[in-house]
């Protein structure tokens, strides 16, 4: 078999599943992983509740969809630090700073008595999840057993298992105060904080951490197919935050409803991810596999714009679905992607990963607002699922060696010695 057929072949198998990649995985990645599925909470966790901070602070909804727009739009700017912060003080510092930031956030959130005052802190909360969520997910490849892409299902097992409860929670505390979920999850990340000081691997000596510089995670992107998997990956992305921020708004309800059928929607985004994703990948590859996903995303798009309540909530809850086979599709291309350190890589895709995340949470509510039609953002969506079709179809079908194998130089932050 020739190297370039051995390298196709290699992208429709080596998937394994979830029951394999949880055997044997140090206690480094129980503890990531646990407070990664905090971390991801707080993404859903106001939607039960923008109906209910939008009354109770006297808001408009183009407000209140700024508390996704200022989380996602300061984690966009600091992924481009994630990589020098890891470099230079460890991941386990970085890590334990950014769910420090997370809960200083969220416990100020609970006392916040305006939109606006929410809104910044939501923004510092994006700061500590940049920090948190790009250096996680490279110690948690770095450190689990049995390759890459059985730590990437690990990772998006925590990333589906977040997205899946956070709405419940929302919900829960919401239906006491708007507070509570702000405060539960304050508490939540400060117990993952004490795991993570008490039982991640201490950090190895600087003096033998490689220089790591602010634009290396954007030089990183010259990588033809970490560019348009990253390009990719902003488009659909953009579509996935416009079902999270404007979802609620037209499906018009409490905070229960919303949150059981985004509990629904998220549990299915866990399950597909570590279910679905790797059948799709072993038989489609998951170049092939995310652009098949990412039209059928495109589908559920156009279903919700045009369906009654019924089928809004119907095709939410399909969607994620489909989001949880290109969450893992997505991120697994990326970390596949690139000669450059893994860390740097991550933190070069997450930026342009988020950014489509932010402009949607802006934007969504002014697009109803120009067009006049509460539908429209999710045709945007529609448009914006093609263009990632485009960009995947860009990318070569080849994947590069396991990364127990890359060079020295390109070593995974957090990789057990």
């Amino acid at each position: 078999m020739s190297s370039t057929a051995t390298l196709v072949h290699d992208e429709h198998a080596a998937h394994p599943k979830l029951t394999d990649a949880l055997r044997g995985q140090p206690k480094t990645v129980w503890v990531t992983a646990f407070a990664a599925v905090i971390a991801f909470m707080g993404i859903g966790l106001v939607d039960p509740i923008l109906n209910t901070i939008t009354e109770a602070l006297h808001a408009t909804p183009s407000q209140t969809t700024l508390l996704f727009a200022s989380y996602l739009g300061v984690q966009v700017v600091a992924m481009l630090f994630t990589g020098v912060m890891s470099y230079r003080f460890g991941p386990k510092r970085t890590v334990v700073t950014g769910l420090l930031l997370i809960v200083i956030a969220a416990g100020l959130c609970a006392l916040a008595n305006s939109i606006g005052a929410l809104v910044w802190l939501r923004a510092l909360w994006g700061l500590g999840n940049a920090f948190f969520i790009a250096t996680a997910l490279s110690v948690i490849v770095g450190a689990a057993t049995g390759g890459q892409k059985g730590a990437i299902l690990l990772y998006e097992a925590a990333l589906g298992l977040g997205l899946a409860v956070g709405p419940l929670v929302g919900a829960v505390l919401g239906n006491v105060s708007w507070r509570g979920p702000f405060a539960g999850t304050a508490v939540l990340m400060a117990i993952g904080a004490i795991l993570c000081v008490t039982m991640l691997t201490k950090d190895p000596d600087r003096s033998h951490r490689q220089q790591v510089r602010l634009i290396d995670p954007l030089l990183a992107l010259r990588n033809r197919n970490l560019l348009v998997t990253s390009i990719g990956s902003a488009f659909y992305t953009a579509a996935f935050f416009t079902v999270i921020a404007w979802a609620p708004f037209v499906l018009g309800k409490g905070a229960y409803f919303t949150g059981f059928v985004f509990f629904g929607w998220g549990l299915c985004t866990a399950v597909s991810g570590v279910v679905i994703a790797p059948k799709v990948a072993a038989r489609l590859g998951e170049r092939g596999g995310a652009i098949l996903a990412v039209l059928v995303y495109a589908a559920l798009m156009a279903v919700l714009a045009l369906g009654n309540t019924t089928t809004v909530v119907v095709a939410v809850i399909l969607s994620g679905l489909v989001s949880g086979v290109l969450n893992t599709l997505f991120t697994g291309a990326a970390m596949s992607s690139g000669t450059a350190p893994r860390a740097v890589s991550s933190a070069g895709y997450n930026f342009l990963r988020w950014l489509g995340g932010a402009a949607s949470a802006i934007l969504v509510g002014h697009i109803a607002t120009w067009f006049g039609d509460m539908a429209a953002p999710f045709w945007v969506a529609v448009g914006c699922c093609v263009v990632a079709a485009g960009a995947l179809a860009l990318r070569e079908a080849k994947e590069p060696a396991d990364p127990h194998t890359v060079p020295e130089d390109a070593a995974i932050i957090g990789a057990e010695q």
